[in-house]
Parts: structure tokens; sequence; C-alpha cells
């Protein structure tokens, strides 16, 4: 492709050529849509709408094959609350200024607004269930009540049992294994967190229809995050098990918007904070940036958009037992374009029909509404995967390749060399922050000297990279930095910042 080809001039250090998207004008369905915002926690794309053979995910597919679905989706920071944080205000992580769980943005950063909060502003009721911002300290040990939802959030009350002793081993005695098949009827209250929160949702949506009010409902699941707990007459293990059993969920909440007769007036996103990597480059576990703890899923249900309108009493999700689907089911669309999980605020607020906030100035920590991630309805559109070459060469490689959308992701260490608390450190113990760039074409990650104090990064300090081309590598194996000329890619970094 053109972009490849690019590429590879790049890294031999000859003369660039530039490519660029034809821009379109962005279009929406217009206003009064409902919202019913879907995420999930650790789910790398392991669906069958994503080409997955193994997993049984029927439920999720046919949301897919209602809507644009988006292949090469990523999360800003492979880790449950810098991520959340960072996509529901709009903002990345150098702007949250949380890369750990201990910090609370409105507090610790800026009083930046919130996707929920916006919509609240705009005359939404605004309702969390489940695992939507990450509990505790990051979000005030109140999910950003009031500020972001109309009533207390809700979190299932079997939630403080996650890690008793409820797997039963062949000895009959229970233990507190991470992973375990379980007799729902013999756990705590007879149920599990994310049936709760299903049932909890139902509940919200029959009140919503009822009091005929306008709804962004977000519900959050804990699986398929550890401890992989899920009911025993599903027989797959673990990971693809517990997709399953959050398959089951989603088909169940989705049935129920068709019970209510909301499907033609309700917009529908699923997504999760970041994925998970199941054995890949010897890590069980998120906390890095390659692709298998970046990549997400990523769809956008818009009734009249990415599926026609149904007549009244038509089912669009009819229930479907993950053990008996039909096979067959495709996206309706699908997009290849690389996006961030930052710009979902914006993309929202234009499918919703609201005055989409503004962009960012380059220091926005005194500003409480703008966002750093554009929206993305622009892809919704098919014919805007075309790629056109620009005409004639060019000498500034920001502006050379700035059109080419590019998703960036951080992560910070402790240290050059494993620490006990490399995965997780905390901000005070931060040294070394990893910005990493995905395209289409290569994942380009840089390591430099950080400074918790001031929050500053020193790119004159590189104390290692990364360098990944896709195609020939498209588990990320083969670094091939030292044996490249990479100046094109830092600078792509820095003017990104800059910028």
């Amino acid at each position: 492709m053109a972009v490849a080809a690019w590429l590879w001039l790049c890294l031999l250090g000859l003369p660039r050529r530039a490519f660029a998207f034809a821009p379109e004008a962005a279009v929406g369905p217009g206003d009064g849509m409902n919202v019913l915002f879907i995420v999930v926690d650790d789910l790398r794309p392991v669906l069958g709408c994503y080409g997955d053979k193994l997993v049984k995910s029927p439920n999720i597919d046919q949301l897919a094959s209602h809507s644009i679905v988006f292949n090469n989706a990523y999360a800003q920071q492979a880790v449950c609350a810098p991520s959340r944080v960072s996509f529901l205000t709009g903002r990345r992580p150098d702007t949250t200024r949380l890369y750990d769980f201990y910090s609370y943005w409105r507090v610790h950063a800026g009083n930046y607004s919130t996707m929920p909060q916006y919509f609240k502003e705009n005359g939404y009721v605004t309702l969390s269930v489940g695992k939507v911002f990450h509990p505790g300290v990051s979000s005030n040990y109140s999910d950003d009540y009031p500020y972001s939802w109309s009533i207390p959030p809700f979190h299932p009350s079997t939630e403080k049992y996650e890690n008793d002793k409820t797997c039963r081993g062949k000895d009959g005695k229970l233990y507190a294994n991470l992973v375990c098949p379980v007799d729902v009827t013999e756990m705590p209250g007879g149920t599990l967190p994310d049936i709760q929160s299903t049932e909890e949702a139902i509940r919200l949506l029959n009140v919503m229809k009822t009091n005929k009010q306008k709804f962004f409902l977000a519900v959050g699941y804990h699986k398929p995050h550890i401890p992989l707990r899920y009911p025993q007459r599903q027989i797959r293990q673990s990971y693809y098990a517990a997709v399953s059993y959050l398959d089951m969920q989603v088909g169940l909440l989705l049935n129920a918007l068709d019970d209510v007769g909301l499907s033609n007036s309700t917009i529908v996103v699923f997504t999760a904070d970041h994925g998970w990597s199941l054995g890949e480059h010897g890590e069980w576990a998120k906390y890095s940036n390659f692709d298998v703890a970046t990549r997400v899923p990523l769809m956008f249900y818009v009734p009249g958009m990415t599926a026609s309108s149904v007549s009244q009493g038509e089912r669009v999700f009819p229930y479907i037992d993950p053990f008996s689907h039909i096979l067959g089911l495709v996206p309706q669309g699908r997009s290849e374009k690389v996006v961030e999980l930052v710009s979902l605020f914006s993309t929202l607020a234009e499918l919703a029909g609201l005055q989409v906030p503004p962009v960012c100035p380059e220091t926005s920590f005194h500003v409480a509404l703008c966002t750093e991630g554009a929206s993305i309805v622009r892809y919704f559109n098919a014919s805007e995967e075309k790629v056109e070459e620009e005409k004639g060469g060019c000498d500034d490689t920001y502006r050379c390749f700035n059109e080419e959308p590019v998703a960036f992701s951080q992560y910070p260490r402790p240290a050059d060399t494993p620490q006990w608390n490399s995965d997780k450190p905390k901000l005070k113990d931060i040294r070394i922050m990893g910005y990493s760039m995905r395209t289409i074409d290569y994942r380009y990650t840089v390591w430099v000297q950080f400074n918790p104090n001031n929050f500053s990064a020193n790119f004159e300090d590189v104390h290692a990279g990364e360098l990944y081309m896709v195609e020939t590598d498209p588990n990320q194996d083969y670094n091939i930095y030292n044996n490249t000329s990479h100046g094109c890619f830092l600078k792509k970094i820095l003017g990104f910042l800059k910028h």
C-alpha cells in the first residue's frame, strides 16, 4: 500500500512523499437519541466479529452486524483507572496526570468535564451501572457523582466477594483461585456481579421507558477481568469462557432494549478499557504498550445510520444462546482506520446531535470543557477508507504525515530493568515513560526519562526504543529499532506532543 511504501523510504532515509486522507463533512443522525454505553474490563478483540474462530460471542456479533466496527482501536494506557479517566474526560494521561490509581483529576490536574457530565448538562438522565469509572481515589470514591451522574452509581452487592474462597476444588474444599468455573447457585447471594449489573441496567431501561426520559446509560462489566469465575455449565475455560459469559450478559441487555421498544432510538457503543496478553511476549497481563494490551473492540450502533430503522415491534437484538448460535453474522460496516478511545467523548456528542466540545489548547489544565480526541464520525463513511497520495514532495516530516491516523499510548516504568513494581508503579516511583505510536503499518515506542514531580518527559534522554512492522511482524515479536533509521518517528511523536 502507499503508506507502507512511504514508510520504507523513511526507514531508509530517502526522500519522503506525503499521504493524506480526503476530507469529508461529518454526518450525524440528529439529536434526541438515547445512549447505551457498554464498557468491558480487560477485553481484547477475541470476538467472532473480529475474526476469532474459537470464541462464542453471537450476541456481540449480532450487535456488530448492525454497527460500524473499528478494527484498529487503541486505549491510551493499558491499565484500568488511567484508561477510563482518559476516555471519560476526553483527555490523555499526560493531561489527567493519572498513571496509577491514586489521584482524582479534578483535584490533581484540572476540573475537567466528563462525557456523562456533558450529556447530563444537555438534558440527559445519566446513569452508571457496574464498573464505569474505576472505583476508589481516581474517581473520588464516588464514581465522580454527582458531577457525572444523575443518581448515585450502582455497584453489585456481590463485588465484595470477588477475592473470597468460592472455587471448589477436587477435594470439595473452597479456594480463592484466579481461574475457576463456579456453580452460581453456590455463590454468595446466588448470583455474580455482572449478572446483577445486567439486571439493574434492565430495570433502569424500564424506568426510563416509563418516565419517557432521554438517557445516557453506562454499563460496565467486570469480566473477563481476573478472577475468571463464570457459570460452571459453560465448559469453556478461563478467558474465552469468561468472554462467552460476558456475551450472555450483553445479549440479555440488548434484548431488553428491544423489549422496551427503544432499539430504534438508542445509540449503542461497545468497547473495553484495554486489552490483555494471553501469553504473548511472555506475559499474562496488560501493563504494556503492545497491541495485545492496548487494542480494544470498538463498535457503534446508530439507528438510521449504521442500520436501517425498524418498524414498531420488530426486534433488532433477539437473545442468542452462545452455545447454539447461528454462524455467519458479519459487521454492518468495518473501518480499518486507526482510532483512539480518547475520541469517544467528541464522537458521541456528534452522534447525539450535541455541540462537539472544542479542541483543547496546547495547555488545557485550566479549561473545563475541551477534548484531545477528534470525533471519528467522519470515518463512518466507507468511502473515507480511500487513501490518496499527495502530489509532489514534502520536506516537513510532521506535515507530511500528520493526516495519517495515529493512536498514541503510553506506559510508565520505575526503572530500565524489571522491578517488583514495574507493572503498576505509583506516581512517585515513575522514572521512565514509554510513549508509543501506532499506525496501520507500524508501532514505534520510545522510552524516555520522566520526572514525576513536574510530570515532564525528556525526549533528549532516550533509554530504549521499539519498532515493529505490522505487515511482516503482526505479533510485534521482532524489534528492529536498532537496525533502522528512526529519526522521523521521533519527530512524529515530538510533533504530536507539541501540537
